[in-house]
């Protein structure tokens, strides 16, 4: 049993490692160049120990900070050895990286210039455009190759030095290289923070009592996560749910999910999920990882912390070559935004057999992506823009579910509509909730949003939506939330247009794209609402 000093200090510990990242964090979103950084903050950074062990997150995107790991391991293994001043960069998604967007930054932290790192400081951005056959890198595509530049993990930085080269290399690959430069050097700017922080840390604690409290931390989050695991009924329990197509087929993909909880142990079986598709929905084994993370953190309470003692009670089976491990070259840019948020949907639907009272019914399901670029008509510049919109929560048994907010492995902003059309060629005409989207129950689930877009230049579009045809579930005999819809309205018609959930179209000045998000599903039966 631990004693009270030693509670304290793991608590004040876990806050001070924790305070790294949120500095490195704060950083990133003050200096970054694009909307996409510093308006929706869509970036995480994390601290690891020299084995590449998670130790610490900031409270950023859960679908960034759980695939984390996969990119410091493949570092470390790609970029030792390793000398004070090295940044290793990566997005190569069969290479430890999710999708083709987010790159990822690592550095070694040295406490002795001769010898071995002490710690990795990491950081993931998601950039608005890596060149591609889209503008903003989120194509329907067919192969990894037409998603953008694929950056195996290679020295951006080494001994202090940039290698121009391979910067000058991913800011050419870019339709916005002026965009690319400030987020990348953003990036670095985090880093250098991140290493001064510790600095600080170890000056004050010594370099000795940071290891062991660090180890400490990580042993008492696994024994957390198995305290919580005996708390489980043991047994099997199963759920299916299903991603509405991939964008090129119209075929429905199943995930399929068996827990099995047996005394402190959990594993975690995708057995009878689909095979890998052809379209962009494939998802990466670590994008798997990630969102499994999330929700043990989520269901386990709020004092247990991030990292890798998480993951050490956990057995994961995935089957290979399938949506859910597909081997390269598929494509997989929708798998890190779309399917693992219907990871989650399938996670919460086996545990609410085991936790009735506890788990909500399902969240919108879906980041509802739009990419869009072209050329400014009046700087004549090229831009490319990306965001993800909101949507309606699902309900629980205590409360209703919230409303056009970010669920799940989304943890991001919302682009303010004076930033967006200050600069792009657009017009926000409406923003709003959209009433009545969430699903009836004892509690109602959360309404999703409306967002119609007008275009004042010729652009490129690309939609990558889920929850289009498959309503997200309720629970306990609550209703599903509502479906989500996407239209389009011709400057030169009257009558607007269904847009698939997925699909690329050339827009028209004047133009107006409409996006309705989905509502969360309801919890419980109406009539039992007193």
């Amino acid at each position: 049993m631990k004693t009270l000093s030693e509670a304290l200090s793991l608590e004040i510990f876990h806050h001070v490692f924790a305070s790294v990242a949120e500095e490195m964090g704060v950083t990133l979103g003050r200096t970054g160049y694009s909307a996409n950084i510093k308006e929706r903050l869509d970036y995480s950074c994390a601290l690891f120990l020299s084995d590449g062990r998670m130790l610490a997150q900031a409270a950023h995107i859960p679908v960034h900070l759980g695939a984390m790991p996969a990119s410091v391991r493949a570092a470390i293994a790609h970029g030792a050895p390793f000398a004070p001043g090295d940044v290793v960069i990566l997005n190569d998604p069969y290479l430890g990286g999710t999708h083709l967007p987010d790159i990822t930054m690592v550095s070694p932290v040295f406490f002795d210039p001769d010898g071995q790192p002490d710690f990795f400081a990491a950081s993931r951005a998601h950039h608005a455009d890596i060149g591609g056959m889209e503008p903003g890198s989120m194509p329907l595509s067919t192969e990894l190759y037409q998603e953008g530049l694929i950056i195996p993990p290679i020295k951006l930085v080494e001994k202090g030095q940039l290698n121009q080269g391979v910067f000058d290399m991913i800011i050419r690959n870019s339709r916005t290289p002026s965009e690319r430069r400030g987020d990348l050097n953003a990036q670095r700017a985090a880093h250098k923070v991140g290493e001064r922080r510790l600095y600080a840390i170890v000056e004050r604690y010594g370099l000795d009592e940071l290891k062991r409290q660090a180890q400490n931390l990580i042993d008492y989050a696994e024994r957390l996560t198995r305290n919580w695991l005996v708390d489980l009924p043991e047994g099997q329990f199963s759920f299916e749910d299903v991603l509405d197509d991939d964008g090129i087929n119209e075929q429905s993909i199943p995930i399929k999910l068996t827990l099995n909880v047996q005394a402190d142990s959990l594993t975690v079986d995708f057995s009878g999920s689909s095979p890998a598709v052809r379209g962009s929905v494939n998802a990466v084994r670590a994008i798997v990882e990630s969102a499994v993370g999330y929700v043990i953190r989520c269901v386990a309470g709020d004092d247990l912390p991030m990292n890798e003692g998480i993951f050490n009670p956990v057995e994961l089976r995935v089957p290979t070559e399938s949506v859910l491990d597909p081997g390269p070259p598929h494509a997989v840019a929708g798998g890190n935004v779309e399917t693992s948020q219907r990871i989650v949907d399938v996670l919460y639907g086996a545990l609410a057999q085991a936790l009735p009272h506890l788990i909500p019914a399902a969240s919108q399901g879906t980041m509802n992506n739009l990419s869009f670029g072209g050329i400014d008509p009046q700087t004549r510049r090229p831009f490319a823009y990306y965001e993800t919109m909101g949507g309606g929560s699902g309900a629980g048994p205590d409360a209703d579910g919230a409303s056009g907010l970010h669920t799940h492995m989304s943890n991001t902003l919302n682009t303010p509509i004076e930033a967006l059309e200050l600069a792009y060629p657009v017009r926000v005409e409406r923003y709003a909730v959209r009433t009545g989207s969430g699903g009836s129950g004892q509690q109602q689930g959360g309404d999703g949003l409306i967002r119609s877009f007008r275009f004042l230049a010729p652009a490129r579009v690309t939609l990558l939506s889920e929850r289009r045809r498959h309503s997200p579930y309720g629970l306990a005999g609550g209703q599903p939330g509502q479906v989500g819809h996407n239209r389009l309205l011709a400057a030169d018609s009257r009558e607007s247009e269904d847009l698939p959930g997925k699909c690329s179209l050339d827009l028209n000045m004047g133009d107006l794209l409409t996006i309705e998000t989905p509502g969360g599903g309801g919890w419980g039966e109406v009539d039992d609402k007193s």
